[in-house]
């Protein structure tokens, strides 16, 4: 095989990793700093407003022989509903999930209350998330509740 054809195939094809797809593109970069990304030495293709049918343009990251825990991935659904995750094993797609919103967010988003105890003290925020359809979430501390377009997240 040529040299050439190797680098399309290293873009192209994933030996073993996770591929997530179907990310709207304004929510590209959010999703590749929540998961921490920048920090990571695997193989990571980012592809940027590309043409989808159900988006008009998405996000795609595909990151080599990296494999997430839930807890990670649900991170995303916070601000990015409906991403799919492809796992991918010797070259196939062995498993496809849709990521869904977690019971509880932990340490994840900050609380719209000014007077919370989670923005006076040094600890983690706790929210748990009453509406998964529509992604409401209330406060563990002070009940607050925010909804999607409102949720700020926790600065990393």
């Amino acid at each position: 095989m040529s040299s050439k054809k190797k680098q399309e195939l290293q873009v192209a094809a994933l030996e073993n990793g996770t591929v997530i797809d179907h990310i709207p593109s304004e929510k590209l970069f959010t999703v590749v700093s929540l998961l921490g990304l920048e920090h990571m030495s695997n193989n990571i293709t980012i592809g940027f407003n590309l043409k989808s049918k159900k988006l008009g343009t998405k996000g795609i990251i595909k990151i080599a022989d990296k494999f997430f825990c839930d807890e990670e991935i649900n991170r995303i659904a916070v601000v990015a509903p409906n991403v799919k995750l492809n796992i991918i094993r010797d070259y196939e797609v062995v498993e496809k999930r849709e990521v869904r919103l977690p019971d509880e967010l932990k340490g994840i988003v900050k609380c719209a209350n000014p007077k919370c105890i989670t923005n006076n003290e040094p600890m983690a925020t706790l929210f748990h998330v009453i509406d998964k359809e529509n992604c409401v979430i209330r406060c563990h501390y002070c009940e607050k509740e925010q909804i999607r377009e409102n949720i700020k997240l926790m600065d990393n």
